[in-house]
């Protein structure tokens, strides 16, 4: 087996693959004898089928079958061979089997050297998720002019409260208060993240992978499209809002690609693994928490 890599830039590797004679019709004997095995062709009993007529009744399939099963052999043993370390799937084309050799080429990022320093005792601040009497009446107003009519006054107390399922105004506003202080928790806690994945980008310089970033792009597009979807917007208004969409996401979609990058790096640093149906994302940022240097909040 031959491989020639080509640098097309600081991380996109072009492996153009040629496999021998020998190699590729060993493979495809071993898939005629299997298929010999099985095939069922009218005049013939079923494991007796002479070869020139399997050749000419599954010769393509065969021939498929051979390109199928090689491609990835060939291909891992090159990224051995040259000591490569993609960090994702490769574009695979140009397959050609002609006279009984294979060639194809695999185009792939390898994985940029990406150093995570000073992730431990990262300054983070906690904003205070104690509710004010000014959070409580700015959400009653709210709750007024989604209950009122026009040139009408709403008036809030307990017949208000009963008119949204509560006995009392006491018993809304301990309710209100309640789930006022589960936003502010949830909000303070995605602030604190924030803080921490702020840090980590400032010092962070790696070139990050296009394959990756196309794949992030293509993912949050289509989540795009299956929403403007859901709410009727026609096709053509769709594929006109992508373009746009493209443009405004390039930012965020490098953004969670670095962090991605980042944490994977963290994880491996500290060995941390998910078990089935963990999140290794999530796994890292609460270990970032718990090494995080918590400062009084102002």
């Amino acid at each position: 087996m031959k491989v020639d890599v080509k640098k097309v830039d600081a991380l996109k590797r072009e492996l153009r693959f040629e496999v021998p004679k020998d190699r590729v019709s060993k493979t495809m004997e071993e898939i005629y004898g299997e298929v010999a095995k099985v095939a069922k062709v009218k005049g013939f009993r079923q494991g007796k089928v002479p070869r020139n007529i399997l050749v000419s009744t599954h010769g393509k399939a065969v021939q498929e079958e051979t390109i199928k099963k090689l491609i990835p052999e060939v291909y891992h043993e090159g990224l051995t061979k040259e000591n490569i370390d993609p960090i994702d799937l490769p574009e695979i084309g140009d397959v050609n089997l002609k006279d009984g050799m294979l060639t194809f080429t695999a185009t792939l990022d390898i994985r940029p050297e990406v150093k995570v320093k000073n992730y431990k005792g990262i300054k983070v601040q906690r904003k205070s998720s104690k509710v004010t009497e000014e959070d409580i009446n700015k959400t009653l107003e709210v709750f007024k002019k989604g209950q009122g009519t026009e040139g009408k006054e709403i008036t809030v107390d307990d017949a208000f409260a009963r008119g949204l399922g509560f006995p009392n105004l006491e018993e809304f506003k301990g309710a209100l208060t309640r789930q006022l202080e589960m936003d502010k928790d949830r909000q303070s806690r995605a602030d604190v993240e924030q803080q921490i994945v702020d840090v980590l980008l400032k010092d962070a310089k790696f070139i990050v992978p296009q394959s990756l970033l196309k794949k992030q792009m293509d993912y949050r597009i289509h989540d795009a499209r299956k929403h403007y979807k859901s709410h009727g917007m026609p096709d053509e208004e769709i594929q006109k809002k992508e373009g746009e969409l493209r443009e405004q996401l390039k930012d965020a979609v490098e953004r969670d690609v670095r962090v991605y990058m980042l944490f994977q790096e963290i994880a491996k640093e500290e060995n941390i693994a998910a078990a089935q149906g963990e999140n290794v994302m999530m796994k890292v940022m609460e270990f970032l928490l718990k090494e995080a240097d918590w400062q009084e909040s102002k």
